[in-house]
C-alpha cells in the first residue's frame, strides 16, 4: 500500500474548491488513512485564486505539500492548473476541468489567456496520466452548473480506481456517503447524479 498520497486543488473563488477538498479529506479518513488539509485564500469572494492542500497517509505531520510533490492535482480552471505545474511530481495524476475564467489582466488585454493547445502541451512534458473533463457543461445537463465540482470528484474517484493511485479499497458509496452528509437534502439526488456522471466521462 502506498504511504501517502498528496493531493492539490486548484481553482478560482466560487467553483467549490473548498468543498470538494473537504470531501476529499474526509474519505481519507473512511478509507483509514490520516488525512490532513490547508487552503490558500486569494480574494477567492471576487474570483481570485482558491488552492487547497490535502494529504492522506500512514501517518501526516503537515497538510502542506511542498514543490514538485504533488501525487494528484485537481484543477477546477485550466489557468489554475498551469500555475500549478511546478507543484507536480513527474508522472502525477493531473485532471483537469476545461472552463476558462479570465482574470482581469486577460480581460483588459495585458496579458494573453494561455490556449488549449498550450496547456497540453505543457501537461504532456510532465505526465501521461493527464485527464480532461468539461464538468460544467456536464453539470449544466443535470440541471445544476454548481454541480461542477462533484462531478470532478467523481471523475477522480474513478481514475483514482483506474490507477490504483489510493492502494485502499474505496466504493462509489464510500465516497457518496461523505459528500451527502455535505449537501442540502435537497441536491442529494443531483450531486448523486453528478458524481456518476463525471466516473462516466472518464471510464
Amino acid at each position: 500500500m502506498k504511504k501517502h498520497i498528496d493531493f492539490l486543488l486548484a481553482g478560482v473563488g466560487g467553483q467549490g474548491t473548498i468543498l470538494a477538498s473537504d470531501v476529499l479529506v474526509n474519505v481519507g479518513l473512511a478509507a483509514g488513512f490520516q488525512a490532513k488539509q490547508a487552503e490558500v485564500h486569494g480574494m477567492s469572494q471576487r474570483g481570485g485564486s482558491v488552492t487547497s492542500h490535502v494529504r492522506w497517509g500512514e501517518v501526516v505531520y503537515s497538510p502542506l505539500i511542498g514543490a514538485g510533490e504533488a501525487d494528484v492535482l485537481l484543477a477546477f480552471e485550466k489557468l489554475e492548473a498551469l500555475r500549478c505545474v511546478n507543484s507536480m511530481r513527474p508522472g502525477a495524476l493531473a485532471l483537469i476541468n476545461m472552463q476558462a475564467i479570465e482574470p482581469l489582466t486577460a480581460i483588459s488585454g495585458d496579458q494573453t489567456y494561455p490556449t488549449d493547445e498550450t496547456l497540453q502541451n505543457v501537461f504532456a512534458k510532465l505526465s501521461s496520466k493527464v485527464q480532461y473533463i468539461n464538468g460544467e457543461e456536464i453539470a449544466e445537463s443535470l440541471g445544476n452548473v454548481k454541480a461542477a465540482n462533484v462531478v470532478l470528484l467523481g471523475a477522480l474517484s474513478a481514475l483514482l480506481e483506474q490507477g490504483g493511485q489510493a492502494g485502499v479499497s474505496l466504493t462509489s458509496e464510500n465516497w457518496l456517503n461523505v459528500i451527502t452528509a455535505r449537501v442540502p437534502p435537497k441536491h442529494v439526488e443531483l450531486n448523486r447524479k453528478a458524481f456518476q456522471a463525471g466516473r462516466e466521462a472518464v471510464s
